[in-house]
């Protein structure tokens, strides 16, 4: 059995970020995690990739030819099908070493995962490659420090969720930017209590008039079914990776095997009984 973190979120959530302070703990626990680049217009990382999309092709090559003309957003979507259609490439790439444990580091176009079927289909030819896999999604917690973003940003990663068919943990990142009174406003977020929530989005606006019973609807939908949680991250705090970790690693059944102990047990002697 193989693992892996697949690390999607809006552009500028932070997940190369998150990537390189996992594999960071993860050395300092004597422990190997490797990385690969799934974003064909990344420009910088902090970290040396295992394998790189854009050795295989880059966003420019497909915004500069001149027959397709895509832009950047279409120009995403066609690299993206375009590994797939050479998922051989991939595969030799990463090998077939048991035990491995892989972050993979996604685009930062949110509809790759949302409702489009290109991440899913990269999903299932992991999973035949002997993967366990989690999908990590990553919301920049600046963005989430009021009800109505809140409920936005919850229902994204709810679309996230349900279009994977994945085990998932969804993450507040950039909890260390915050000011001491937006992470006050913020833990109230993290087991989300839709009243309080809908407290925040109470305005005399036209649209809260008119949706107000949608938004309502939204939030008892959160609280009922347990549909959503968010777990905050900060790189700076080693106890919070390391927790963090933990709940992945349990999630996708890291170390499992490592875990299970055996004991030989003395059975009694029959001439024991007679006396």
């Amino acid at each position: 059995m193989r693992y892996a973190q697949l690390v999607m979120g809006p552009a500028g959530s932070g997940k190369s970020t998150y990537c390189s302070a996992m594999v960071r703990h993860a050395e300092d626990e004597n422990k190997v995690i490797q990385i690969v680049n799934l974003d064909p217009a990344a420009e910088y990382f902090d970290y040396e990739p295992f394998v790189d999309v854009r050795d295989l092709i880059h966003l420019e090559d497909a915004m500069e030819d001149e027959d397709m003309k895509f832009g950047p957003n279409g120009g995403l979507v066609f690299c993206m099908e375009y590994l797939l259609e050479n998922a051989d490439w991939l595969r030799d790439q990463l090998g077939d070493i048991e035990d491995d444990y892989i972050i993979f580091d996604c685009p930062g176009q949110i509809e790759l995962y949302t409702h489009m079927n290109t991440i899913k289909h990269l999903v299932d030819l992991l999973q035949q490659w002997n993967f366990n896999i989690c999908g990590i999604f990553l919301v920049d917690a600046q963005f989430m420090v009021d009800g109505p973003k809140f409920l936005s940003g919850t229902m994204a990663a709810l679309s996230v969720m349900v279009n994977l068919e994945l085990p998932h943990v969804n993450i507040l990142s950039k909890m260390d930017l915050l000011t001491k009174s937006a992470r006050n406003r913020l833990d109230s977020y993290l087991d989300p209590d839709p009243h309080a929530l809908l407290q925040d989005n109470e305005t005399t606006s036209t649209w809260n008039t008119k949706y107000g019973k949608l938004t309502e609807a939204l939030g008892q939908l959160i609280e009922d079914f347990s549909l959503v949680r968010f777990h905050p991250l900060n790189i700076r705090d080693n106890e919070n990776l390391a927790d963090l970790l933990l709940t992945i690693n349990n999630v996708i059944q890291y170390g499992e095997d490592a875990d299970v102990k055996t004991k030989d047990f003395e059975y009694p002697d029959p001439e024991d009984n007679d006396n």
